[in-house]
């Protein structure tokens, strides 16, 4: 069998699952278990569809880096759980206060009150299945699939499964990378992420043109302002005929007289995000994930705890669905 890496973005999943899959408690004393229901599901049929002899289930050890939020401030600040009456958080340029935190070490992420006790349970069923689930201190998901797509491109095929367009920038179609996006289609039939896809869906040519574009358009739900008056269709366009965001940059600062008006004022307005804005948006490519076995497992890992989980948590189809998938007896 030819070797292929499968790298797991699991909140995206597992969030996604946590709204997906219908709750079946018929008491709410009972311990919800739709996302762990749902999260081992897609495991089963996303090893069934695409055959992978290496997976990673990639964790947010850090859902909002602190490198993030020192460069801007409002960098996922609408996600964060806080007290009530608590006062919103800076923009770029203001300095981080008593009033104004800004450390992702004391912000607890916005979590659904049925989700947050099903991701420890998660995490146990991919131990106990064998399964590598991978996280670095102080770097989110992202970050590690990247890092891991670093690591191991060219080596063998490569497939990114997430719901987060911020990884469509991963795609390289020279060293086999390709981004499973499961927006629409969900992990039964997610978008094939080429750079095929991204000339037809977003204009851009290669994942470097898809992360320029997707800084210069911003992105309200991680709290990215973007350049004003300017959406995936005008960013395509820019970077296509600049080459890249920094050549553009180069051209406004240089008077380029077709950059005029209006777009040109937004874009010198933008200056200070622009600046900052690439190392916010570039998902790392040296976290620092440790060295470990990814192969596909061929045995349960701790068949004790699994067998705990599935009768505590009625979750025996579902675990004997992956085992199927991993052709484990």
């Amino acid at each position: 069998m030819t070797n292929r890496l499968l790298l797991l973005d699991s909140a995206s999943l597992y969030f996604r699952a946590f709204y997906g899959v219908p709750d079946q408690r018929s008491s709410s004393s009972e311990h919800p278990t739709n996302a762990l229901r749902g999260f081992l599901d897609m495991i089963a049929t996303l090893v069934a569809a695409h055959h992978p002899t290496h997976l990673v289930a990639c964790w947010d050890n850090d859902w909002r880096p602190q490198f993030r939020v020192d460069l801007i401030p409002s960098y996922k600040a609408h996600r964060v759980a806080e007290p009530a009456g608590s006062a919103p958080a800076p923009t770029i340029g203001d300095a981080p206060d008593q009033a104004h935190p800004a450390s992702a070490d004391t912000a607890a992420e916005e979590v659904p009150d049925d989700l947050a006790p099903q991701v420890p349970l998660i995490a146990d069923a991919l131990a106990a299945l064998g399964i590598a689930r991978l996280g670095a201190d102080g770097f989110e998901a992202d970050d590690v699939i990247g890092t891991l797509v670093e690591r191991h491109r060219g080596s063998m095929p490569i497939d990114v499964v997430t719901g987060d367009r911020d990884l469509l920038q991963l795609i390289d179609d020279a060293n086999g990378v390709r981004v499973l996006y499961t927006g629409k289609g969900g992990v039964r039939e997610p978008d094939q992420g080429t750079e095929a896809y991204l000339e037809q869906r977003y204009a851009v040519s290669s994942g470097d043109a898809y992360l320029d574009m997707s800084i210069l358009r911003g992105d309200t739900s991680d709290g990215l302002p973007g350049v004003k008056g300017i959406g995936d269709k005008t960013a395509a366009q820019l970077i296509t005929a600049y080459g890249s965001l920094q050549g553009l940059r180069k051209a406004v600062a240089d008077g380029d007289p077709t950059i005029k008006g209006a777009r040109r004022t937004n874009l010198e307005a933008a200056s200070d995000y622009l600046d900052v804005a690439p190392r916010v948006v570039r998902v790392a490519r040296d976290a620092p994930v440790a060295d470990f076995d990814i192969a596909l497992p061929t045995a349960v890992a701790d068949t004790r705890l699994l067998s705990e989980l599935a009768s505590t948590y009625g979750i025996t189809n579902p675990i004997n669905r992956v085992l199927a998938a991993l052709q484990i007896p």
